[in-house]
């Protein structure tokens, strides 16, 4: 992978969390950086373990499949990258109420949270282990982009709230398309 699909791969696997985070932010209406990046941190740490858990998944299974890996990975990128598409064309969420107390969130409440927007990550990571990718560099990556986008999202969830949301993982799903569909037309020497 070059680093330019790198980094879109990255920032894709960061929209998930980046739209949770713009609803965290949403919720606690005046949050602090500290905050912020204690949930950034939350999810990028989760975000970037996971490819490395799919990817040692994937690995004892690419030695079986190599004739046709590329469509494996293109099968995996094609569905969850529809997956996110659909979500973002979904209904947004119903907001907070005005009178509710802004709250910090508790710890537990963001792991399972960054666990779920991750398992598009352990997907990946598994597809991952296809291709001539250095893991840990892809993973760190992915870490790294959605602990700033997830920072970030909680500290534009006032303003922003759903708008962005959806369409951040509208967006996630079309790049997850285009690079799967780029892989295999590299495969098939259509590049």
């Amino acid at each position: 992978m070059t680093l330019l699909s790198t980094t879109l791969l990255a920032f894709s696997m960061s929209t998930d969390a980046f739209a949770a985070a713009i609803g965290k932010g949403a919720v606690l209406r005046q949050p602090r950086f500290r905050e912020a990046l204690r949930t950034g941190l939350i999810f990028g740490v989760i975000e970037g373990v996971t490819p490395l858990i799919g990817w040692v998944l994937g690995y004892g299974a690419s030695r079986h499949i190599e004739a046709w890996d590329h469509w494996v990975v293109f099968a995996l990128l094609l569905l969850l990258g529809g997956r996110m598409i659909l979500a973002g064309l979904s209904a947004p969420e119903p907001e907070a109420q005005a009178n509710e107390q802004p709250r910090r969130h508790g710890g537990w409440l963001l792991v399972a949270t960054a666990v779920t927007t991750s398992i598009d990550a352990l997907t990946v990571g598994i597809g991952l282990a296809f291709m001539e990718v250095n893991i840990l560099v892809t993973a760190l990556a992915i870490g790294l982009a959605t602990t700033l986008m997830a920072t970030l999202g909680v500290m534009l969830g006032r303003r922003l709230g759903a708008l962005i949301g959806k369409r951040a993982e509208l967006l996630g799903g079309v790049v997850l398309i285009g690079i799967g569909t780029a892989i295999l037309q590299d495969h098939m020497g259509l590049w």
